[in-house]
């Protein structure tokens, strides 16, 4: 889902970003302090330091007088020995429904150059979230896409619930899955973040935490009892959040939840046609599988911009193999050449304006040149290039072992381990994570597909 919202020009230069950036070095100056200012509320109880994203008629859409409110206590935050702890929520039915695209495209049919100064902020911010030393603790408790996805999976600790809909769906609007997107997607399990990103598909509730976005899930009735725990803990330390989170976790009927769906037979045809590297082979793949959920996903594919689809693949394929600062950069690099071409703003007037089919060009998978694609948008570096605040960057998740095991892991110790029982497979991983709510239930999943 796609919201937008009007974007006033007050980048970087007005008063009230100053003020923020004063008042965000200060210490707590009471036990719960508030500011508010346009559509974030910014919190100090304590340690903790808390973002609410305040605009629910949007969904909590982002645009950068948004980023730069809570960019810059981030920083201050950081830097500061009195906040410990940060919390990212929203008000209403989600996180948040993603990013203002139609002013985007007002700023790209007006060849207005600001728009290449709200990439660069937003992903300087992107990158200073997924870097945070401190634990950020995000709640998809709702709807939570694009930009709003991205704020989430960079943090620590991502909080699912029974009301979560995670979702990158821009190959529908003529662009990619961005701000991070093709670092973290490429390493949930099998091909299921090729298939998400392809898509655009919502995943819901505990398809959240089983595929890897969510570290925990947690019914939203208890997150008021967690927020007022993990207030009380006064430490960054992040064994101790993990657990406090963990005692928060119910137990459910995995076999009852509706929201499981990305398991069995469903799970063998993602693995089985979205490991091809080209999207024409994905779609003829599906076509062999028959499936429901095969046409639906192959039905879907077709209906997106093929250059846009294309560039989604490639992407899941490079970062795989690239840090989190590079793909940041090459996202960065992409929306600057995106914005060149036809086909965002076609997605972006169709859909939110005419409320039409988008007229894609190329109009086919077919028609999309790979070596061109290649040669335009994986090429020269686009000006002006990205400036981060720091340099840092990594191959591996540092926070993964706050999700459950990851497929392949758990795949490599059966093979390091051929006389194990489950019993015992699923003794080791529950030793390793003792309080974590799904592990037997994943290793015993990941057991029978093996059968």
């Amino acid at each position: 889902m796609l919201r937008t919202i009007q974007w006033t020009p007050r980048l970087f230069h007005t008063p009230s970003y100053r003020t923020m950036s004063t008042l965000a070095a200060q210490p707590c100056r009471t036990q719960c302090d508030r500011i508010e200012e346009g559509h974030v509320l910014i919190d100090s109880v304590g340690a903790t330091r808390h973002i609410t994203l305040n605009r629910p008629k949007a969904i909590n859409a982002i645009d950068i007088n948004m980023v730069e409110t809570y960019f810059p206590f981030l920083q201050a935050w950081e830097k500061s020995d009195e906040a410990k702890l940060y919390f990212l929520k929203g008000v209403g039915r989600g996180l948040s429904s993603g990013g203002d695209v139609k002013a985007a495209i007002g700023f790209i049919q007006q060849k207005d150059p600001v728009i290449r100064d709200i990439l660069q902020e937003q992903f300087r911010m992107f990158h200073f979230i997924a870097t945070l030393k401190k634990p950020l603790i995000s709640l998809i408790d709702g709807i939570t896409m694009g930009a709003g996805a991205g704020l989430s999976i960079n943090g620590a600790f991502r909080i699912a619930t029974e009301r979560s809909m995670f979702a990158m769906p821009e190959t529908a609007i003529g662009l990619f899955p961005d701000v991070s997107a093709n670092f973290y997607l490429p390493r949930l399990d099998g091909y299921i973040g090729t298939y998400l990103a392809m898509t655009g598909h919502t995943i819901k509730g505990h398809d959240v935490l089983y595929s890897g976005i969510a570290t925990h899930f947690v019914p939203s009735d208890q997150l008021p009892a967690l927020t007022e725990q993990l207030q009380r803990l006064d430490t960054f330390d992040a064994k101790a959040v993990n657990e406090s989170i963990n005692a928060f976790a119910q137990a459910f009927p995995l076999g009852n939840n509706q929201h499981h769906t990305l398991r069995g037979t469903i799970r063998k045809t993602i693995d089985s046609c979205f490991r091809h590297d080209t999207a024409e082979e994905v779609v003829e793949a599906l076509a062999r599988d028959g499936s429901a959920f095969a046409m639906e996903a192959r039905a879907t594919i077709l209906k997106r911009s093929p250059t846009s689809v294309k560039v989604a693949l490639e992407n899941a394929r490079r970062g795989l193999h690239m840090g989190i600062k590079d793909v940041l950069e090459m996202e960065y690099d992409l929306w600057l050449k995106f914005i060149e071409g036809h086909d965002f703003v076609e997605g972006v007037t169709s859909h939110v304006v005419h409320k039409r089919q988008p007229n894609w060009q190329p109009s086919t998978l077919e028609q999309v040149n790979k070596a061109d694609l290649l040669k335009f948008y994986y090429g020269e570096p686009s000006e002006p290039r990205l400036k981060l605040v720091h340099d840092a960057s990594y191959m591996t998740n540092p926070n993964q072992h706050h999700c459950l095991p990851l497929e392949k892991d758990v795949l490599a110790t059966m093979t390091q381990n051929p006389m194990w029982t489950l019993q015992q497979l699923t003794d080791h991983y529950q030793d390793r994570q003792p309080t974590k709510l799904g592990v037997q239930e994943k290793i015993q999943e990941i057991w029978q597909s093996q059968s």
